[in-house]
């Protein structure tokens, strides 16, 4: 909370102060520039993240106030917690959790990565209406934060810039792309999807439908379908946008979107799917209309979520290294919060086969 200045009588607005009086504080200061206590802090730090100008109002601001840095209460803000922030997007699930089921099998690696890296793992849902970099690494509960799921990514790169301008510590699970905002690990989603589409044409499929949002909002499950248009042109097959149909990650969806395709009168034999979760319900939607898989319709999803060794019959998928990913999340994050350069990082997809696309 921000306190009133104490004025001496007759002194200008906050600039001055009797001999002995309160001690003038960054909050004092951050009223008076108009701006937050952590960007006063950032700006006497010569954090680059404060612009010029901020820098230059909060000096002079504070060079008027006779404010000096406290040393020791500086030196206890800037040591570690030894503690990480991991938030949650919040994803409809069946079950309630809220989690998307991908990121449950990385928990396990994240937390025991921590673990071994002496850091405590503080997890907590993002709500897009709140400042992560107050609740967590400005607020010093957290040294640095981890960022798995977003949403509509168009909303959200607003708030991952702004983290960016702050200079918080932070790394997100994504589509590594360039020009990313922050520091990004992810799969090679195009890469992945070219693999997927290439074992559906090697088993003679020609009618590739694909369940998923295909645009900027959702970038990852947009890089699984440009892969797999690349693979059919390369094969010499062209890409139908009929057999494409947007779809969140939810297997309510995936069982709508067959319905769609249906409903459009499209000729496929084979579903690529952007994720097992849209796989699943797609795979139900398909034995509702009396659709045998892989005889009638291979399909294929991506994740290799626990559920997908378990569905009638046995889903082949993408496998993304859950292991290696929460591993790679927690080290690159703790580079970043020790000073070192960090750059985004792409993991390989591996395809697994099992009986959903050969039966």
């Amino acid at each position: 909370m921000l306190r009133n200045v104490k004025r001496a009588p007759g002194a200008t607005r906050g600039m001055s102060r009797e001999p002995g009086k309160d001690r003038p504080t960054s909050f004092d200061i951050a009223q008076l520039a108009g701006v937050s206590q952590p960007t006063v802090s950032r700006a006497l730090s010569g954090n680059p993240s404060v612009s010029e100008a901020t820098r230059k109002r909060i000096e002079a601001i504070a060079r008027q106030l006779n404010y000096t840095v406290d040393k020791n209460a500086s030196s206890l803000r800037r040591r570690e917690t030894k503690t990480l922030a991991l938030l949650f997007f919040e994803d409809p699930t069946p079950d309630q959790s809220m989690i998307n089921p991908f990121f449950l099998s990385m928990l396990g690696s994240l937390t025991r990565t921590c673990a071994l890296r002496g850091y405590d793992l503080l997890t907590s849902f993002q709500q897009l209406s709140s400042d992560w970099h107050v609740d967590y690494e400005d607020s010093r509960r957290a040294d640095g934060i981890i960022l798995l799921g977003y949403g509509d990514f168009e909303e959200y790169r607003t708030r991952l810039d702004q983290l960016v301008a702050q200079g918080t510590h932070f790394v997100r699970w994504g589509s590594p792309q360039p020009g990313a905002a922050g520091t990004v690990i992810g799969c090679d989603n195009i890469g992945s999807g070219a693999a997927a589409a290439e074992h559906l044409i090697a088993l003679g499929r020609r009618r590739i439908g694909f369940i998923g949002q295909a645009n900027s909002h959702y970038p990852e499950f947009c890089d699984r379908y440009r892969g797999a248009c690349q693979a059919q042109r390369a094969a010499g097959l062209m890409p139908d946008p009929a057999l494409q149909v947007d779809a969140l990650n939810t297997q309510a969806a995936g069982h709508a979107a067959v319905h769609e395709l249906v409903r459009r009168r499209v000729d496929l034999d084979a579903l690529f799917c952007a994720s097992d979760t849209l796989a699943i319900g797609a795979l139900a939607a398909l034995e509702e209309l009396g659709l045998t898989v892989p005889g009638d319709v291979a399909m294929i999803g991506f994740d290799d979520i626990p559920a997908a060794s378990l569905t009638h019959p046995p889903l082949t998928t993408i496998a993304q290294n859950y292991q290696l990913a929460g591993e790679t999340l927690v080290d690159t994050l703790l580079r970043l919060i020790h000073g070192e350069a960090v750059a985004s990082v792409t993991l390989p997809g591996k395809l697994v086969v099992r009986r959903s696309t050969r039966g």
